[in-house]
């Protein structure tokens, strides 16, 4: 990797982490990069307890001299990702990076170009984003929901910012305090802010993470972060953001036939209660075939999906329900988030909100 670029294409890296050992593999391969490299790269420890093994053992060496490792506090990615463009120096392009992405051996110059060919009015550039999948069998059920990434909008993966548009806004909002929605909150200020987005043309790859069982159990806390995007920026926030929907209208029409099945049991109502049971099995029967029949079928993929089939419509409806009550009071963001942007018409491949 070469030295730095031009005062007007200069950027500064910034990476979220909680230590995982996928940092190391980040960090090497934003070194090895052909291209212009980093002003400065931050990187935000948001440990928990962060008198652990010190992060600077994951900075490859030649990186190490721009390489600054500050606090996270553990708010959350949105908060981490705020301490770190405001440690980066006055870099005019942030680039956020997660931990467990790879950026692609061509990244940096891509990314030149990206910057290059930003117009005035361009606040931010994605990247390319590439979900490695098993060559030889159909992918699980959380594999296909981490490829899902690579259809995802403005996703901090891989996201680079013109540091006045985070000025204007006020960077990321630190009410998400998970790594869900945060960036489509970002992305939905910035359009509000007279800004557009692009598509650039770096990759980046975001290997599929291990992960136990109940992982999409766990995700389904990710309903109160909606809430939130709710009350925010209204009904027709997932158009605006190119987010789909999810299947919560039906989680939350399963949870009620079980619930109701169960006090008419209790109650007294056999025939009331057959009648739930059997729209509660039914629902979940479907979901359950929804995420089988398109995954390898294997004995363990089956199990964990029966089991959190039928686990996922009450955890979705309880962080839903949970989301209404702590975001209660959160104000719709009708106003204008900052100073409009020049407002030149937007260039190839750039977005603004229909």
């Amino acid at each position: 990797m070469t030295g730095p670029v031009a005062p007007d294409g200069e950027y500064a890296v910034v990476v979220p982490t909680l230590g995982r050992p996928c940092l190391g593999r980040c960090l090497r391969a934003l070194a090895e990069a052909d291209g212009p490299g980093p002003a400065r790269v931050v990187v935000v420890d948001d440990r928990p307890d962060p008198a652990g093994a010190p992060l600077t053992a994951a900075v490859p060496p030649s990186l190490r001299s721009r390489t600054l490792v500050v606090p996270g506090g553990a708010r959350g990615p949105a908060a981490a990702r705020n301490t770190g463009w405001r440690a980066a120096g006055d870099a005019p392009w942030i680039v956020f990076l997660d931990d467990d992405v790879v950026p692609g051996p061509t990244w940096a110059d891509d990314l030149a170009l990206d910057l290059a060919g930003a117009s005035v009015a361009t606040a931010g550039i994605s990247a390319l984003i590439e979900v490695p999948l098993p060559p030889d069998r159909p992918p699980t059920d959380w594999e296909r929901v981490t490829a899902g990434l690579a259809r995802a909008r403005w996703i901090t993966a891989d996201m680079a910012y013109r540091r006045r548009a985070l000025e204007a806004v006020g960077g990321f909002d630190e009410r998400f305090r998970r790594a869900f929605r945060e960036d489509a909150d970002l992305a939905l200020r910035v359009f509000d802010a007279g800004w557009t987005l692009s598509e650039g043309r770096r990759t980046t790859a975001h290997p599929v993470r291990p992960a136990g069982r109940w992982v999409s159990v766990r995700t389904q806390a990710g309903n109160a972060d909606d809430v939130l995007m709710t009350r925010l920026h209204g009904r027709g926030w997932w158009r605006r953001a190119q987010a789909p929907r999810g299947r919560l209208p039906l989680h939350l029409a399963v949870t009620a036939a079980g619930l109701t099945a169960t006090g008419c049991a209790l109650s007294g109502r056999p025939l009331a209660a057959v009648a739930c049971a059997t729209v509660w099995l039914a629902g979940t029967a479907e979901f359950a075939l929804a995420r089988i029949l398109p995954g390898p079928r294997t004995r363990d993929e089956v199990i964990t999906m029966v089991l959190t089939s039928a686990l996922i419509p009450p955890a979705a409806t309880w962080h839903w329900s949970r989301g209404l009550v702590v975001h209660r009071t959160a104000r719709s963001r009708t106003h204008r988030a900052g100073p409009p942007a020049p407002a030149p018409r937007p260039g190839a491949g750039e977005r603004q909100p229909s």
